[in-house]
């Protein structure tokens, strides 16, 4: 199949990318390329690109396509409230508008990265793609709407899936810092202290990218009526996790590092556990390899191959937030986020 990887050149897409590669399907990436100062140690599989704003897809940009794969907008919470106007311009709206225009191209399967931040107050029961969402964030509600919109293009031509990802780790390219997993590693390596914002009772499902990436290809493969319109949660319903029980694992895997807790850290209004079950009982090619173990030693053998510094990951060379505001202070981007002329 030829496939359409937005944000192929983001956290996941640079993983997504040769994976797709390696079962045989040729792929294009849509990217604005927002990040390209903050590449991560090796570089990424090059492929054929259109470097250019979600906003400004054109039928052209989808010829010959037969799967989209839409990872692409505005990665976390804190870029999301920065401007919530634009995560709704860029997260819903934009997306919506691709899928329709992928619709009209002929453009079959429209895969959709969405997330378990939908569920997002969810409190300490385990939830499943049925329960209620309760998004606390821009970044979650934008989320929410997108998949109400394109739930409503499906029909016997078009048919969407929803992957609502559990919270990602692992290493990449385009390695985000913001993400609980790869920070606490990486406050445990820099500082010798796992240090945890909030007071650590929250719940968390994770999963790692490769797991991720893995679940796309599984939903590419399958047939349509499987997959039709229909929301998975994907990671492992046994890899759902207190906070503190995160930062346990860290201190187990990074030697000579001790707990920490930020002054007055409190609760995160964000908790959720979340059944992953449904994925694997309709796909069974989707096997997940990673746990939270094996992801934290990753991320630490990382962190010594390629070096880093607290200043990198919570400063503008890495935080996505803080990149995207020195950007702007350069005067690369508008306060559209849209690259400026140079």
């Amino acid at each position: 199949m030829k496939v359409l990887v937005t944000g192929h050149k983001g956290y996941i897409g640079t993983i997504l990318v040769p994976m797709l590669i390696a079962e045989g399907h040729e792929v294009v990436g849509y990217d604005s390329d927002l990040y390209r100062r903050c590449t991560f140690g090796e570089g990424m599989v090059e492929i054929p690109e259109i470097r250019k704003d979600m906003r400004d897809v054109e039928p052209v940009d989808l010829d010959g396509v037969d799967a989209v794969h839409h990872l692409a907008g505005l990665s976390n919470d804190p870029l999301g409230d920065l401007n919530p106007t634009l995560t709704y311009e860029i997260n819903h709206k934009a997306s919506v508008r691709l899928a329709e225009m992928a619709k009209k191209a002929g453009v079959r399967r429209f895969v959709f990265s969405s997330s378990c931040s939908n569920y997002g107050a969810a409190g300490d029961d385990l939830i499943d793609e049925d329960g209620e969402f309760n998004p606390v964030t821009p970044y979650g509600e934008s989320k929410v709407m997108v998949e109400h919109d394109l739930s409503r293009l499906a029909d016997d031509n078009f048919s969407p899936t929803f992957l609502r990802n559990a919270t990602a780790y692992g290493v990449s390219p385009r390695l985000r810092f913001d993400l609980v997993l790869n920070n606490l590693v990486a406050w445990a390596f820099t500082t010798g202290e796992v240090f945890l914002k909030s007071d650590g009772s929250p719940w968390r499902p994770i999963v790692h990218i490769e797991d991720i990436s893995r679940a796309f290809i599984a939903v590419l493969h399958a047939p349509l009526d499987l997959v039709h319109n229909t929301a998975f949660n994907v990671g492992r319903t046994d890899q759902n996790y207190r906070i503190r029980e995160l930062a346990e694992i860290v201190k187990e895997t990074v030697p000579n590092c001790k707990i920490a807790f930020a002054e007055g850290a409190g609760p995160d209004k964000r908790n959720y556990r979340v059944d992953c079950d449904r994925i694997q009982k309709t796909l069974p090619s989707f096997e997940p390899k990673w746990d939270a173990k094996s992801g934290a030693k990753e991320l630490y053998e990382a962190y010594k191959r390629f070096g880093i510094a607290l200043d990198d990951f919570e400063g503008p060379k890495y935080k996505r937030v803080d990149h995207i505001k020195m950007l702007i202070g350069d005067g690369h981007l508008d306060n559209e986020l849209r690259w400026r002329k140079t």
